[in-house]
């Protein structure tokens, strides 16, 4: 097996790259070395310190609504429906969570456990980037039975649930919008009430019937779809019988596993190529201008937040 050196960076704080789908992945087909001067590095999107690697080739994994800078690398698994030829693949967040396996073979649970259910049920923990429809929808559904709100963000349950799944397994929906409404952004948001048998009323990516069927779901498309889609769930909370088809309806519209099949092609093929051969950053004309401006203001930017003691000591200044 090749034997290939590779450093993950930028990722959530308590990230043990072991346990990471993609080192998971690749140690089926290379024999993974893990350390400070990688051949590869894998970016989580969540910082800068990419910036520090210029020789080495960059693949970045976004798992939030932000575009792919293929300036700064040369691969990305990201959520937009972009062709750029081998450097980009669509691989929406929530097919990485665990929890995405349960929906391929659903089996819902019996008719009375269905619908002997509180109504809605709300988790979030704030408001401070998502688009303010979210607060507005869930105030507005709130004037027909009680959302329940298990989160920090308006909780009105008697203080954060402990167990999210559990506490949502309790009601027939389950409002699911995501921060903001961007084509192919779909993140757990959508699926998770799905494992639940739980409706979700979504809001976000206004092509989400490529990932999930609009059978499964209540969509709310806009602000001015928000009365319309109430009187949906309202509807749907009167009927039993529309409800127990629209809970168990089929959800997914692709193929299970399809996601994780098409990355596991995908690393493969950027990794079984010689290093030299797998780069696609350009290390003449302008774009390394660019990276090297980039990198300057970097550190301009990390300087000012210094504290001024500091910044003389670091300086060499008394």
């Amino acid at each position: 097996m090749k034997n290939i050196r590779i450093k993950f960076i930028d990722w959530w704080n308590g990230h043990v790259p072991e346990e990471n789908v993609y080192c998971k992945i690749l140690s089926r087909h290379f024999r993974v070395e893990l350390c400070d001067n990688p051949d590869y590095v894998i970016d989580g999107g969540l910082g800068r310190e990419y910036l520090k690697y210029e020789n080495a080739i960059k693949i970045v994994s976004v798992g939030e609504n932000f575009v792919p800078d293929f300036n700064f690398f040369d691969y990305a698994v990201g959520f937009d429906r972009l062709d750029f030829g081998d450097r980009y693949l669509r691989v929406p967040l929530y097919a990485f969570y665990g929890e995405y396996s349960a929906l391929k073979n659903r089996v819902p649970p019996s008719p009375e456990e269905l619908l002997n259910r509180g109504f809605c049920s709300y988790v979030v923990t704030n408001s401070g980037r998502a688009d303010p429809l979210r607060t507005a929808f869930f105030k507005g559904l709130s004037k027909y039975k009680l959302v329940a709100s298990g989160g920090r963000y308006m909780n009105n349950v008697g203080g954060p649930v402990a167990d999210k799944a559990a506490f949502c397994r309790g009601y027939k929906f389950n409002i699911a919008f995501e921060n903001c409404a961007s084509p192919g952004y779909v993140t757990e948001k959508v699926m998770q009430p799905l494992t639940w048998f739980s409706v979700p009323v979504y809001y976000g990516a206004p092509d989400i019937e490529k990932d999930f069927t609009p059978e499964c779901m209540v969509r709310v498309r806009d602000a001015a779809d928000v009365e319309r889609a109430i009187d949906e769930i309202v509807a749907l909370d009167r009927d039993d019988e529309a409800y127990l088809k629209r809970v168990s309806a089929p959800c997914l519209a692709e193929p299970h596993g399809c996601h994780m099949e098409r990355l596991e092609e995908f690393l493969v093929k950027i990794f079984d190529q010689p290093l030299a051969s797998a780069r696609r950053l350009n290390i003449y004309g302008y774009q390394p201008v660019l990276r090297g401006r980039v990198r300057r203001l970097s550190r301009i930017e990390d300087l000012a937040r210094i504290p001024l003691r500091a910044f003389k000591k670091a300086i060499g200044r008394r």
